[in-house]
């Protein structure tokens, strides 16, 4: 027998003679019946009447030539219910006896037989033994070559009872087409049901945000370039042809036809390779130059920092350039299918950063700002615990740094888990004790750093404000007395004293229980400490000894506006520091008015809170008393009132001082005065008739009649009483607001009066004096709101003051209209003038000479030539590049005139017909430079709210939100969003 079957005809004796050479794949030892004997041995030897009638589940071959299997066939079934039955038997004996024995006896026997059987015996032992074992090979048995299929009578119930064939016992096919070979495709026709209906599931497209997507984005694109057609008749054609690369010549697709190649589907390498020969060996194709700018990059900055450690700017830029990483591949990848496998996450840029700020803090080890940059990123990585060890470290290194302690006490109250009222008051007030004691000089390890006072000043502020947004308003309200008690009051004994030692002798006038600065009665801290003096320091220590005492004595002598508590001396002590600054002292007292609701000029710092969120006003669209151009202005509104909640969904009309709260407010403008000079008491005096004309507008937005009548009676006592003191009646700021208050109280002729005696005090000054341009300014406005609403004369009246202001004359009340020559005067007048001030540097006199003009062009000429006067100064005038860093509610000149262009463009649609669009690009472009200005977002907001396409504005404020850190256009989006929300809803009501 053959080791392997395909050779099987090898070992016939008749083999021929050249087929000798594969004598080696035959074996001769090996013979067919020795293997059939050894294989009979593994075998049960079965009974005669079992051999004689092969049990029905077997499968043996079926032949139509031999009639042997026809006979028995047919004798099958007589002989079935026999069969079943002896099956049923042999199974329970298989059953019974799982391991056979044999006697030796019988295994010679059955070898005996089997070498004395002749070879068509052994042929059908040979076929009834891989019937048993339901396999059977052609080699083995030679006379069942013919006889390939079998039949399996066994039958399968599941094909009743599923009424189909199992599906794996079926074969499956590809079906290509839906015909069949053999039909006539016009008369029969074949409908298929598929078996398999799933539904191949369909990937939809990659959206521009998914990964494949960012990444195909981010990859550099390649250069596509045409071959230039050289014919003639490329210029006859209707477009431009565009040719296909030329193929690389040693690479085609497809080769000659030939014996290896009958179709030619093969290239020519693979033809070559077919007859056994190699193809020209082709040159290795050349990698592309890589990208190699990010390397450099890195090795520049490496090698800066290394000559250069100290460059602590340097540092900050190494470490910010690491985000650009991210989007780039790294720099040690060896190939174009490494770049994507080795993008740099964000986990790694940010340990990079962490390295790279270490390496630097090592080189400078006394730079807070290096330290600041890494406390922020290591709370990404650290625990709110040891991120607060780490700041208290930093805080003890550096206890003279006020920006370090400013960023201290913002990340104090941005931690939400341990964060408390009292644990937050506890860190402001040992922030402005350690800061008082560097000012003072008695920390001798620390100089004081430049700004120290104003960084003092900022940080009180911002702790004020914190007590009253966390609602401990009381807190914040003795914290301003006290300050202002222990600034403008005290006694001269204790002025050369340190700032500790005067807070000792503070004490015991804040326990004592006299009135404080606004409360009825009120003398001051110096007073009581004269008083004292006289009658010996026992009582002092006597009512300092008695804390019970000093409870019971402040219940019965708190003013009834404090309904606000007993606030005892440990809660403010702390927080007391020195101002010598006679400007910090004016703004001190500036801020105590602004937050009891005063309206006034006080510039909040930057690094105070962003106290707009408090300022609701700032949402209000429909104002009583709108400025034509000059809304900046107006002063801001006062931060919150006494006893009063402010929320986003009361407007401000709503809300006024109770009773007790306006007292307060009177007791300490009367009681500041004497507090300040000459030219700071002028400007307090505005800021009282300021506040008492915000009080008649709030009576005109409620309607309030009789309210009005006695309110306006009372301001008008007021700024009569102001006027006739000596230091104001020169004052035009103070005559300005005295008319301005008899205009909206509809007393316009005495308003007229009052204007043109105040411009009549200037004599000849003309453009030369701000202030006069401010009031002839303010004048015009009215006359031409005026004439807005009734077919008057104001629009002459308003080009008489802005005609006499150019003129530099005395002037003359209105008696008619002016003459044209007056008129050509007066503009080539603001010509010169606003010429010279632009070669100047931008200050508030440009502005205001950029206003007059402007109003004066588009009164005498039109829109067109306003605008265009807009437009020369915004060109001339670059935006600074400080802005951002200044103080809330701070204006620059050239953000005072955009403001003043869209006022114009608003007013203008009012009035007359005007197209849309100028006004929404000044709008938008003025965003771009200047998003923190709620003036400009308002009327954004109010120009698109009008509108029915909402994907532009919110488009728009998406924009400008990421080109900025300013909270404006998140709080404006809002708002909008709240206004559409209520608009819909009034709809489908």
């Amino acid at each position: 027998m053959a080791l392997f079957p395909a050779f099987a005809g090898c070992s016939s004796a008749d083999a021929a003679p050249e087929q000798t050479g594969l004598d080696w794949l035959t074996n001769r030892s090996f013979t067919t019946e020795d293997a059939l004997s050894l294989h009979q041995r593994g075998r049960p030897v079965a009974s005669p009447s079992d051999t004689a009638t092969p049990p029905s589940d077997t499968v043996t071959p079926l032949s139509s030539n031999d009639p042997k299997r026809q006979t028995s066939k047919s004798g099958s079934s007589d002989s079935e219910e026999d069969g079943r039955k002896k099956r049923k038997k042999k199974k329970k004996k298989h059953k019974k006896h799982k391991k056979w024995k044999r006697s030796s006896e019988d295994e010679e026997h059955s070898i005996r037989d089997l070498k004395n059987t002749p070879s068509v015996d052994a042929a059908k032992v040979d076929s009834q033994g891989s019937a048993a074992g339901r396999s059977i090979w052609l080699d083995e048995v030679q006379s069942a070559q013919g006889e390939m299929f079998r039949i399996d009578k066994k039958a399968d119930r599941a094909n009743w009872e599923y009424k189909s064939l199992y599906r794996g016992d079926i074969a499956r096919y590809k079906r290509r087409g839906h015909s069949c070979l053999g039909i006539d495709p016009k008369k029969q026709q074949i409908i298929w049901e598929d078996t398999n209906n799933k539904k191949t599931p369909q990937k939809r497209a990659d959206r521009y945000y998914c990964r494949a997507s960012v990444q195909t984005m981010r990859a550099k694109a390649e250069l596509v370039s045409c071959t230039k057609d050289g014919g003639a008749d490329s210029a006859s054609c209707g477009f431009i042809p565009v040719k296909d690369c030329k193929p690389d010549p040693t690479v085609s697709s497809s080769g000659p036809a030939s014996w290896l190649n009958p179709l030619g589907v093969y290239d020519n390498s693979t033809a070559m390779w077919l007859q056994g020969k190699g193809g020209p060996e082709s040159p290795t194709p050349v990698s592309e130059p890589r990208d190699t700018s990010i390397l450099e990059k890195v090795e520049d900055y490496n090698r800066r920092v290394r000559e250069n450690p100290g460059d602590i700017k340097m540092w900050m830029e190494f470490v910010s350039f690491q985000d650009e990483l991210i989007h780039q591949p790294s720099m040690y990848s060896t190939s174009e299918s490494e770049m994507d496998s080795h993008r740099m996450s964000l986990k790694m840029v940010l340990e990079k950063k962490l390295s790279i700020l270490e390496r630097a803090i090592e080189s400078n080890p006394s730079c807070t700002e290096l330290k600041l940059a890494r406390l922020r990123l290591c709370a990404e990585f650290w625990e709110s615990a040891a991120l607060l060890k780490e700041w208290q470290k930093l805080i003890f290194l550096h206890p003279n740094d006020p920006q370090l302690w400013q960023k201290y006490l913002q990340f104090s109250q941005g931690q939400f888990s341990s964060f408390s009222v009292s644990k937050v008051n506890t860190i402001y007030g040992k922030c402005l004790s350690t800061l008082s004691a560097v000012h003072d000089g008695t920390m001798l390890s620390h100089p004081a750093m430049p700004g120290t006072e104003h960084s003092m000043y900022s940080i009180f502020l911002q702790q004020c404000h914190f007590l009253r947004q966390a609602g401990h308003s009381e807190k914040a309200v003795s914290l301003f007395q006290a300050i202002i008690d222990f600034t403008f009051y005290k006694p001269d004994s204790v002025k050369d004293m340190t700032t500790k030692d005067q807070v000792e002798f503070f004490e015991p006038f804040w326990d004592s229980g006299e009135p404080r600065f606004g409360e009825k009665g009120a003398k001051g801290w110096s007073s009581w400490m004269r008083q004292q003096e006289r009658g010996g320091w026992v009582v002092i220590n006597n009512l300092g000894n008695n804390p019970l005492h000093l409870y019971q004595e402040k219940l019965e002598l708190l003013h009834p506006l404090c309904s606000l508590g007993l606030i005892l001396f440990d809660d403010i002590g702390s927080s007391m520091f020195k101002i010598s600054s006679a400007e910090l002292k004016f703004q001190i007292m500036l801020s105590f008015l602004q937050f009891l609701g005063v309206p006034c000029d006080s510039r909040l710092p930057r690094t105070s809170l962003y106290l707009f969120l408090d300022n609701t006003s700032i949402f209000d669209h429909n104002f009583f008393h709108e400025r034509l151009l000059t809304s900046y202005e107006l002063p801001l509104s006062g931060i919150s009132t006494i006893g009063h909640l402010d929320t986003m969904r009361r407007g401000r009309e709503e809300i006024g001082q109770c009773k007790e709260g306006e007292c307060f407010i009177q007791n300490i403008f009367q009681s500041a005065m004497s507090c300040f000079n000459l030219e700071e008491k002028m400007k307090l005096s505005v800021v009282w008739l300021q506040y008492e004309i915000a009080k008649v507008v709030r009576c005109l937005q409620g309607k309030h009649k009789k309210k009005l009548k006695s309110q306006g009676k009372r301001s008008k006592r007021l700024a009569k009483g102001l006027l006739k003191e000596t230091m104001n009646r020169n004052s035009l700021a103070l005559w300005k607001e005295y008319a301005l208050l008899e205009w909206l109280l509809g007393n316009t002729e005495e308003a007229r009066k009052v204007f043109d005696a105040a411009i009549g005090l200037t004599g000849n000054q003309g453009l030369k004096d701000r202030t006069l341009r401010s009031l002839c300014l303010l004048y015009a406005e009215l006359e031409v709101k005026t004439g807005a609403q009734s077919e008057h004369e104001a629009d002459s009246r308003a080009v008489h003051i802005l005609t006499s202001l150019a003129e530099s004359s005395p002037y003359v009340p209105f008696k008619g209209p002016l003459p044209a020559v007056s008129i050509l005067k007066a503009r080539k007048a603001y010509e010169r003038m606003l010429e010279d001030s632009l070669k100047l540097s931008a200050d508030s006199a440009l502005v205001t000479i950029t206003a007059c003009f402007a109003l004066f062009q588009y009164l005498t000429v039109g829109i067109d030539s306003a605008v265009a006067v807009f437009l020369q100064v915004s060109e001339s005038v670059a935006p600074s590049a400080g802005e951002c860093n200044k103080p809330q509610g701070w204006w620059s000149p050239l953000q005072a005139v955009t403001v003043m262009h869209t006022n114009l463009l608003k007013y203008h649609m009012k009035v007359s017909v005007y197209p849309r669009a100028p006004l929404r690009e000044a709008l938008m472009a003025a965003l771009h430079l200047y998003p923190n200005n709620f003036t400009l977002w308002r009327a954004f907001i109010q120009f698109e709210s009008k509108s029915h396409n909402v994907s532009k504005a919110r488009r728009f404020i998406d924009s400008v939100r990421r080109a900025t850190d300013a909270l404006e256009p998140y709080l404006f989006a809002i708002q909008a969003e709240e206004e559409r929300k209520k608009l819909v809803e009034s709809v489908q009501r």
